[in-house]
């Protein structure tokens, strides 16, 4: 017995078949630019302290217009220092210098200072953390001279060297060294213990242990010395020269001072100001891209 074949009307097929839905896709909102996305990020890094530095200024005018005010205000700094910011780079006799060469004689003396104190002061840091018998017989030292306030080894340099130049950049030295002993001791003695099996395993010599092991893992410390003696150093030379003379930053606000040019001592803490900060982020910059972004910023 066969079974005949079913058929199917051709309006319920019509019926059955499923009916195609269109989906709408939701219109993706467009991603700005890589170009917009850097300027939204550098107008986030400039627009807030320029906002504050706007509303200082703003502060400082209002508060030092009256003709009584012992400060100008920021629009007589302008004024009366026009000619120093026009002219930096003015070269006149003796003293008679540009803000540049005022800058840029501090900036020799801080310079051959700083790396004198960060190459000694690396040195000692790696022998105190390193030796046991070193950190008992150096440290205690190191304590009490830290505490010597920078001008107070003035004095001391100009009797030794005769000279202020010497003198000034003696100053730096020991002012700029003691936080770079101290934080390159505190970064050796925190070398984890695994480093050294390493080195154990391995049989590094004591030149490949020093350079491949205990300097990068130091450098994070080291570094942090090393960010702190500059800032330590820029502020001494100021004073120090203050008190020697010649052609530098530090005397040029002295002699301001004597010659009662209070716009032109603001303008000269300004230019202070700036290098300073400048002096630090070159030193972060450099600690950055050696350690990788392990130093702090």
């Amino acid at each position: 017995m066969t079974a005949s074949p079913v058929r199917i009307n051709s309006k319920a097929q019509s019926q059955t078949q499923a009916k195609v839905l269109t989906l709408v896709t939701p219109k993706m909102s467009v991603a700005p630019r890589p170009f917009l996305q850097w300027l939204y990020a550098v107008a986030g890094h400039i627009v807030p302290p320029l906002v504050t530095l706007v509303f200082l200024l703003v502060l400082w005018e209002v508060i030092c217009s009256s003709p009584t005010a012992s400060v100008p205000p920021p629009s007589r700094v302008v004024s009366e220092t026009w000619e120093l910011i026009a002219h930096p780079f003015y070269v006149g006799q003796g003293v008679d210098q540009g803000l540049f060469w005022h800058v840029l004689a501090s900036l020799k003396r801080v310079a051959l200072g700083y790396c004198l104190a960060a190459i000694a002061g690396i040195a000692l840091g790696t022998l105190v953390g390193q030796s046991e018998w070193a950190m008992r017989g150096l440290d205690p030292i190191f304590q009490v001279l830290r505490t010597v306030p920078p001008l107070a080894w003035l004095p001391l340099s100009l009797a030794a060297f005769k000279d202020g130049n010497p003198s000034a950049i003696f100053v730096i030295f020991i002012t700029a060294i003691w936080p770079i002993i101290i934080n390159t001791a505190v970064g050796i003695r925190n070398i984890p213990q695994d480093y050294q099996n390493v080195a154990r395993v391995l049989r590094l010599n004591q030149f490949e242990y020093f350079t491949k092991i205990m300097v990068p893992a130091a450098a994070p410390y080291i570094f942090t010395g090393l960010r702190i003696g500059i800032g330590l150093s820029w502020l001494a030379i100021v004073a120090a020269e203050m008190l020697i003379g010649g052609v530098g930053i530090g005397f040029f606000i002295w002699d301001a001072w004597n010659s009662s040019r209070i716009s032109d001592i603001i303008l000269a803490l300004i230019y202070v100001g700036v290098v300073g900060y400048l002096l630090d982020r070159t030193i972060a910059f450099v600690a950055n891209t050696v350690t990788r972004n392990t130093a702090s910023a």
